[in-house]
């Protein structure tokens, strides 16, 4: 069990805290998925990502795609083929799988394509205008401080 202390990290970063969970998180998934189908995950552009994984055999309506907080769920389902068909070598994996990728505060899954045997999945980051940089006007008298309790009174 591999254990990390973040405590020198506490003292020169605010906000950070969930980091230590999230790793925790990412360690346990990482030990218990399945290495079936393989998949690359490629940096396009700045803030612009690509999943692409490895899925011969499977059509679009066998496959499920699903975002729910910051953890992106790809399944595939492979229907029960009735056809008895005698393999000498099936090199081929014709199973059903489950896929999690844990996914960074605001990234987003814009789009899939299924061409050639490969899934395709476009991600994104956004990120919200609240969190743009923004310039800071430096005045040369002390601002006058805004009671908020006393504003939302009246």
């Amino acid at each position: 069990m591999r254990n990390f202390d973040f405590s020198p990290l506490y003292r020169s970063t605010i906000g950070f805290d969930h980091l230590s969970s999230l790793l925790d998180a990412v360690n346990r998934n990482d030990a218990s998925q399945p290495s079936y189908p393989p998949y690359n995950i490629e940096l396009i552009d700045k803030d612009k990502y690509q999943i692409t994984m490895a899925i011969a055999g499977f059509v679009e309506d066998e496959l499920e795609i699903q975002s729910e907080k910051q953890t992106l769920t790809v399944k595939g389902k492979k229907e029960a083929n009735e056809e008895t068909r005698n393999f000498l070598h099936q090199g081929i994996a014709a199973r059903n799988f489950e896929r999690r990728f844990q996914l960074a505060d605001h990234v987003e899954v814009v789009g899939a394509t299924l061409a050639n045997g490969l899934l395709h999945i476009d991600l994104v980051r956004v990120i919200p205008e609240a969190m743009r940089p923004k310039q800071i006007p430096i005045n040369a008298e002390k601002p006058k401080l805004v009671d908020l309790g006393k504003q939302s009174a009246a």
